[in-house]
């Protein structure tokens, strides 16, 4: 039987077709099956005997589903959160809205917070732990995606302040009762329908989430219109935005009578609308 630093090589080798991170991907994987960290696993079980659980999990990462499907969470300002085909995979480009809404709220901490398609909970869970003070609504039309979000709540401790509720902004009086909110964020679908993905992403992540129309605009037009009437006096809107977006999205606020100012995130691209 190899041993587990001979099974990660193999792996690793395997795991080239499909992954750009093989040899990261195969150590996580290894450290999953084996119920340790990937740095337990790394310091103290490259000599012992390979699990026999590993070619299976293999198999899924292979057919490109995604790591954090695989593992079932993923990390996100800081957060754990429990993820599942049911919600899209927080990325590390949307922790840029966190980070404008910290910035752009200086001073002015939000005491209500409102997460327009809250899927996994990721925006809104971040803001409540960066905010100790603050009440937060999520607002999810998919019933497995609520479930998932809130278990996050529970599981970050964040579960007395924020509420996981039914929503549709695709119908009629979808905002009527909500209220007014100190700060909306939204990551809605903005993806083109033709948009060329990667297997990981088009054949396992959850479409409704992803696909916005032919210019993958829909959804900004549903809910752009919207943002004056959930907007509290000095209150401020996040949304995502694709990269090639922030023109059409700017143009969409100022047509509801809304300032709007397009963010970068940590690369450089434009990635996130600020409106008010």
């Amino acid at each position: 039987m190899a041993d587990v630093r001979t099974a990660l090589r193999e792996a690793a080798a395997r795991l080239a077709e499909t992954s750009d991170t093989a040899r990261l991907d195969a150590e996580l994987l290894m450290a999953h099956v084996l119920g340790v960290s990937r740095t337990e696993l790394l310091l103290r079980h490259m000599e012992c005997e390979a699990p026999v659980g590993l070619t299976s999990i293999l198999d899924r990462r292979a057919n490109h589903e995604p790591i954090a499907y695989i593992l079932g969470t993923q990390p996100f300002c800081d957060l754990d959160l429990e993820v599942s085909p049911a919600v899209l995979i927080p990325r590390g480009d949307s922790e840029a809205l966190i980070e404008v809404a910290r910035i752009v709220r200086e001073g002015r901490p939000p005491a209500r917070v409102l997460d327009l398609g809250t899927g996994s909970g990721a925006l809104l869970l971040a803001a409540l732990a960066l905010w100790p003070e603050a009440q937060g609504i999520g607002l999810e039309r998919s019933a497995p995606a609520r479930a998932v979000a809130t278990r996050n709540a529970a599981r970050n401790g964040l579960d007395a302040r924020a509420q996981i509720i039914a929503g549709d902004w695709t119908q009629a009086g979808w905002a009527d009762d909500l209220g007014r909110f100190d700060l909306v964020l939204a990551n809605p679908p903005y993806v083109e329908e033709s948009a060329d993905l990667a297997a990981s992403v088009r054949a396992h992540e959850p479409a409704e989430a992803l696909f916005a129309g032919p210019d993958g605009l829909d959804d900004y037009r549903l809910l752009i219109p919207q943002v004056p009437r959930l907007l509290a006096p000095d209150g401020t809107a996040l949304f995502e935005i694709g990269a090639a977006q922030g023109e059409s999205v700017t143009a969409l606020a100022l047509a509801a009578g809304l300032t709007a100012k397009v963010h970068a995130d940590l690369a450089g691209r434009p990635r996130c609308t600020e409106m008010a």
